[in-house]
């Protein structure tokens, strides 16, 4: 037998951290056939109406016409007819009719809380005061959205999707807890459910990618000036509206061969995260350096060598942002490792409690700021003849 002057065994334990979805959506809405306040996967419209029923049916009074069959399937074909589209699909029949407006999707709404989905949508059931109201479909789903982001699993945050009536360009109806940025509002003019067909456009885009602009396949009129400055505020040069948490479907006459797009990018509340993207982006950061970090939990110390290994990890999920340009750069502070790296003799007493406080209670301070620079929404330009 040979002599072995060095014996090594190799242990392998590489760790790939959790991935979270980002194109995810639950549709909840009243059919033809099914169990009600049961989740179902859906994969495309033929196989939603096999769940549902067909999304139309020919008239019995007149075979050349069609009519509403079930709300639950338009709103799947309106979400899968867009391009790109989401990644996987639930749906949930909710209590009433074939094919009116869901009334209380309460049950519904807990039987998708432990779901993997990043957006909520309400088929053919628009924001009207009665919706709105605290015990209205819209305004349970803006309060599922919120409790579920706030005080759900890990990975459970979520949007919600609504429109408003048909032709309605009045922003008020969006008041109280339904302003919210967890709620994505859409005015429209169309027959078909511009809430989900919207769903799917969102789902479909990385969440950085901002949502002004982009193509939604729906059929839907064009808004009057005077209506899209009610829902948007009045334009003034170089300096942007504030908006009213309300987006639309536009025409704009510059993008050639036409089509409808969204006129903005807002979530439902201007005041606090304003755009669909930032709060989007939020949740998949925060969610990669949580799923990141979970091995640090029990295993490194709080000490240099511990501290600066935590450091190296948030590196590794925040590098790859900048390199693919989600965001433009970032700070990562660990005020007790700035203090394990002074001399110990140079501490005052009170910095020598912060590291004992740190190791006894086992807590350790991490600050990370994060530079996220947000795609251009107006240009501003001045052309001087001379």
């Amino acid at each position: 037998m040979a002599v072995r002057y060095i014996n090594v065994r190799s242990n392998v334990e590489m760790f790939s951290p959790v991935v979270r979805a980002t194109g995810n959506v639950a549709v909840i809405g009243t059919a033809a056939t099914g169990t009600d306040n049961k989740v179902v996967p859906v994969t495309s419209p033929a196989a939603a109406a096999v769940l549902f029923g067909p999304a139309t049916v020919p008239d019995p009074a007149d075979a050349t016409r069609q009519v509403p069959n079930s709300s639950l399937t338009a709103a799947l074909v309106a979400l899968f007819g867009q391009s790109p589209g989401p990644a996987q699909v639930f749906a949930v029949k909710a209590n009433g009719g074939a094919t009116g407006a869901v009334s209380d999707p309460s049950a519904a709404l807990t039987a998708i809380e432990a779901l993997d989905v990043q957006f909520v949508v309400l088929a053919k059931t628009p924001l009207t005061t009665a919706s709105g109201a605290a015990t209205g479909a819209v305004g349970r789903l803006a309060a599922h959205v919120t409790d579920v982001s706030e005080r759900g699993g890990e990975g459970r945050e979520r949007m919600g999707v609504a429109m408003l009536a048909k032709d309605s360009a009045d922003p008020a109806v969006v008041t109280g807890a339904l302003a919210s940025d967890r709620m994505i509002y859409i005015a429209h003019r169309s027959d078909e459910d511009a809430a989900a067909a919207v769903t799917g456009t969102v789902a479909g885009h990385p969440p950085h990618v901002s949502m002004l602009l982009k193509q939604v396949a729906i059929t839907s009129a064009p808004f009057a000036v005077a209506d899209i400055d009610k829902l948007n505020q009045s334009e003034q040069f170089g300096n942007p509206p504030k908006g009213n948490g309300v987006n639309w479907l536009d025409h704009p006459a510059l993008i050639p061969g036409g089509g409808v797009y969204l006129g903005e990018g807002y979530t439902g509340n201007p005041a606090k995260m304003k755009f669909i993207d930032v709060q989007r982006t939020v949740d998949d950061v925060t969610f990669k350096l949580k799923a990141r970090l979970i091995r640090a939990i029990g295993s490194l110390r709080i000490s240099r060598s511990g501290l600066r290994a935590l450091v190296v990890q948030l590196e590794a999920v925040l590098d790859p942002l900048v390199r693919g340009e989600v965001i433009e750069g970032y700070a990562i502070d660990v005020p007790v490792l700035d203090l394990l790296d002074a001399d110990p003799a140079a501490l005052t007493p009170a910095q020598l409690k912060v590291i004992q406080d740190a190791q006894n209670d086992r807590v350790a301070e991490v600050l990370v700021s994060v530079d996220y620079a947000g795609a251009v929404h107006r240009i501003a330009l001045t052309l001087n003849f001379t």
